[in-house]
């Protein structure tokens, strides 16, 4: 059930582009999360809400090029950090052609911010829906164990992070000495 908040100015894109640029960020989406961009189930549960500023500033003066604001929610576990980096990716070169520009001339204007929403708080059809349940909506219950792997292989990956941070805490305690 992914979820972006998509900030464009108004006036950046003609309508034409803006309305490709919505349809091809969903399915950016949906493929980075593992799921088949041509699904009915996946479409439907895809969900674009657009922001559009009358006015960006950079420094307290108005913006001379448009500058955009993608926020890709995902239930977590989808993402790792390779999927995040192609993600971003992926998302700027979609701005580009949506801009006919190039890469190069967007990227510095795109900002995007993949992020996951903990297991047990994403709120869907009057209830919580976990990772694993999602999983089996959109792709199938064969696919729930999917679901189960990736949120266990996330909060491993967290927690790894979280015992690193404090092992060198420590370490720089011992070197420093005491406060």
């Amino acid at each position: 059930m992914p979820m972006i908040d998509l900030t464009i100015p108004e006036g950046a894109l003609t309508a034409e582009a803006e309305a490709h640029l919505v349809k091809e960020l969903g399915d950016i989406l949906i493929g980075h999360e593992g799921f088949d961009p041509a699904s009915r189930v996946a479409q439907g549960v895809t969900v674009v809400f657009l922001h559009r500023p009358t006015a960006v500033f950079v420094a307290g003066v108005p913006s001379e090029k448009p500058r955009y604001r993608i926020v890709p929610s995902v239930p977590e576990g989808q993402y790792t950090d390779a999927s995040r980096k192609a993600l971003v990716k992926d998302v700027t070169d979609a701005v580009a052609r949506a801009e006919g520009g190039s890469f190069d001339d967007v990227a510095s204007r795109v900002w995007v911010f993949p992020t996951e929403v903990e297991d047990g708080t994403w709120g869907s059809r009057g209830g919580i829906r976990r990772t694993a349940d999602i999983h089996a909506f959109i792709a199938g219950e064969h696919e729930r164990r999917v679901g189960e792997e990736r949120l266990a292989r996330r909060r491993h990956g967290k927690a790894v992070a979280l015992l690193e941070g404090m092992l060198d805490a420590t370490r720089i305690a011992q070197a420093t000495g005491p406060a």
